[in-house]
């Protein structure tokens, strides 16, 4: 099943799986965000005008991608571990009409690249969330380079968002606080470990989070080497 929802075409990307998505959004997931967790969003002017763009974002609850569709306000095809495919025909179903497809964690694989493609042919934007799976430790921290390879292939920005206040589920009206930050884009044209970096660095301030750098395995090993 994973298999098929990791090749996505250009036009399943289309109006109704759009209409699908803001329906959730809007129906379900903005009355949500305001009435329990009083969302606030800001940098919104921070968002490229009439450009393709990669949004990457911290992870931190399953409301995110509704989160960051909402504060980018545009159609974004979520890239989602396969395994989500997997657990229930309703939930593989939602996925689907929601415009996400399958990638696999441990590699990236011909078939994602090729996805990739097909959403550059759409209207949509590509949304990625770096850090691979939900974390709530507060920690910028083991960030994935598949996305700074796709921007660099695509030729497409990475705008950096930011959210806090729902690492813990709120069903209490008005008690929760959730802050949306969209920072500066992230040039393509950097190296892939600069795009990391940036991306983490801007991550990590606008969140307050603490920021780990991916250490470089090869670097590691040559400075093991020289000392021994």
């Amino acid at each position: 099943m994973s298999r098929h929802y990791s090749k996505r075409s250009a036009r399943e990307f289309n109006f109704f799986r759009r209409c699908f998505q803001q329906l959730w959004i809007y129906l379900i997931g903005v009355p949500l965000f305001h009435i329990f967790y009083r969302i606030k969003i800001y940098g919104r002017e921070n968002i490229p005008k009439g450009a393709r763009f990669i949004v990457a974002a911290n992870h931190i609850s399953y409301l995110d991608p509704f989160i960051v569709s909402y504060a980018v306000k545009k159609p974004v095809a979520y890239m989602a571990k396969k395994e989500l495919f997997e657990e229930s025909w309703l939930q593989t179903l939602c996925m689907d009409w929601l415009g996400a497809f399958a990638v696999n964690r441990e590699k990236l694989e011909v078939s994602t690249l090729k996805t990739v493609k097909e959403v550059y042919k759409s209207s949509w934007m590509l949304g990625i969330f770096p850090q691979g799976g939900i974390r709530k430790n507060k920690t910028i921290e083991k960030i994935n380079k598949g996305f700074a390879v796709i921007s660099k292939a695509a030729k497409w920005d990475i705008l950096p968002v930011s959210i806090t206040g729902c690492e813990k589920y709120n069903w209490i009206p008005f008690k929760g606080k959730m802050i949306v930050k969209i920072g500066k884009p992230v040039s393509y044209k950097l190296t892939q470990e600069e795009i990391i970096d940036e991306w983490g660095h801007q991550i990590s301030e606008m969140c307050g989070y603490q920021f780990v750098p991916t250490v470089n395995e090869a670097e590691c090993e040559e400075k093991n080497l020289t000392q021994t």
